[in-house]
């Protein structure tokens, strides 16, 4: 938010300005909470809210009206601009308290399997498409094809550690095996994709292209992410054991958030992008925290997510146009060259290690959910304009739909009473549970 911005408010502007972020936040909680009370994950109703207030439904409806409540977010460049970054920042940021923590040493061969088949296949599948598929309906104002290239391969490639988190949860199969593997390989994959992700928004900067720009790129990244996971932590500790004064002993929550921030502003100085500095920041926090420490990222997640994430997400929804830059013919090719390249890197890598074929279909179901990380990725794609609009919506309702299949499969295996894993009894010691046992459980983010 500028302060030209700012200035520019008069009293009918500022009434419009906090009616508009209401009637968001309002949309958001009510139809995530609708969503959450139809098994559904909750994502998926904020975006669905914001989706109703937009162009699709709100402004296609009343357009005079709709423009004069949401006059103040129409300019990508001014206050709709600075919530959905900073909604966007927060959400990484507390991400990466999970990220760091999800890891898991055990079944080394199959997690390796499933990070090279499943990730290494549908990321190559979604970087030779371009050589089938005329792109020209799908690149951004930034015309470049190259970082097009790396997001496509993105999004094909990847799995929502969130959504899939809470749909265990929910099934009450959160601590079995066949969950600690998923969870550990979308962790590893997660990492692996945010840096290409970083590679692609750093092709798009506004300096002249060289030769040596993608090694130098790729430089630039490891050595910020070696940095920031390696001297940060000992540092923090360092400042914590001299307890001198200052932020951190007088508020602890603003001395983790100057953390986010002063990471997420250097790297998007380093032309790398807020996020991975938001996610960076979120898992040094993770791994010097203390007794201390862990009331204030309690305390910065209840505001995260009863704030900004919910209203980040419902920007989200606001920003599409089902009406004018949707092609549900490309959508639905989309949404089966997606699904088919990650659930068959999957299989295979599961089925190479000696998984039955229930198994690898459960591993595949699992890896294809693609939630709030693949609308993470379609939003920072679209907003450095590497993606069109209509693309920016095919991948949002991608993400959705993934996340719809996967809940409503685990369900199904659950009834039946199939296996998730062969021996899962044995390694586990408890057989999964249904639906209904998983009710009342900690709610995570979606």
């Amino acid at each position: 938010m500028t302060l030209s911005v700012l200035a520019a408010l008069s009293n009918a502007d500022l009434t419009m300005f906090f009616l508009a972020m209401s009637l968001l936040l309002l949309f958001a909680h009510v139809f995530g909470y609708v969503f959450q009370r139809l098994h559904m994950p909750k994502v998926i109703g904020e975006i669905a809210g914001g989706l109703l207030l937009g162009p699709t439904l709100f402004g296609w409806l009343s357009p005079h009206l709709s423009t004069n409540i949401f006059a103040s977010f129409a300019a990508e460049d001014g206050i709709f601009s600075s919530i959905y970054w900073l909604g966007l920042v927060m959400l990484m940021f507390i991400s990466g308290f999970e990220l760091q923590k999800s890891l898991n040493k055990d079944e080394g061969k199959l997690v390796v399997a499933l990070l090279l088949g499943g990730t290494l296949v549908s990321f190559a599948a979604g970087w030779v498409a371009p050589e089938f598929y005329p792109t020209t309906a799908l690149i951004g104002s930034a015309r470049n094809p190259l970082a097009l290239r790396i997001i496509l391969g993105c999004a094909v490639a990847v799995t929502s550690i969130p959504v899939i988190s809470k749909i265990f949860l929910d099934l009450n199969i959160a601590q079995t095996r066949f969950a600690k593997i998923i969870i550990a390989v979308a962790t590893i994959e997660d990492v692996v994709l945010w840096v290409a992700i970083a590679l692609a928004t750093a092709l798009v900067s506004p300096q002249p292209f060289s030769p040596l720009a993608i090694p130098v790129t790729l430089l630039l990244i490891a050595a910020f992410f070696l940095l920031a996971l390696l001297l940060l932590p000992p540092l923090l500790r360092m400042l914590q054991r001299l307890q001198l004064p200052g932020l951190a002993q007088t508020s602890s929550a603003g001395y983790a958030l100057l953390l986010c921030l002063s990471l997420a502003a250097l790297a998007n100085l380093l032309n790398i992008n807020v996020v991975f500095g938001a996610l960076l920041a979120g898992i040094v926090l993770e791994m010097v925290t203390n007794g201390k420490f862990e009331k204030v990222k309690t305390s910065i997640k209840d505001v995260a997510l009863g704030f900004f994430v919910p209203l980040y997400f419902a920007l989200v929804g606001f920003k599409l146009d089902l009406v004018h830059h949707f092609d549900i013919g490309f959508f639905l090719s989309f949404l089966l060259f997606a699904t088919f390249f990650k659930m068959l890197g999957t299989i295979l890598a599961a089925r190479l290690v000696g998984e039955n074929w229930l198994s690898s279909l459960n591993v595949g179901a699992a890896m294809n959910t693609r939630g709030g990380p693949g609308i993470v990725l379609a939003t920072v794609a679209y907003g450095l304009g590497i993606i069109s609009e209509s693309f920016f919506a095919t991948l949002v309702m991608v993400a959705i739909i993934t996340s719809l299949m996967a809940g409503y499969w685990f369900r199904l295996v659950l009834n039946k009473q199939w296996e998730l894993l062969p021996a899962l009894s044995e390694a586990d010691g408890h057989e999964a549970m249904p639906p209904e046992a998983g009710k009342g459980l900690q709610e995570q983010i979606e």
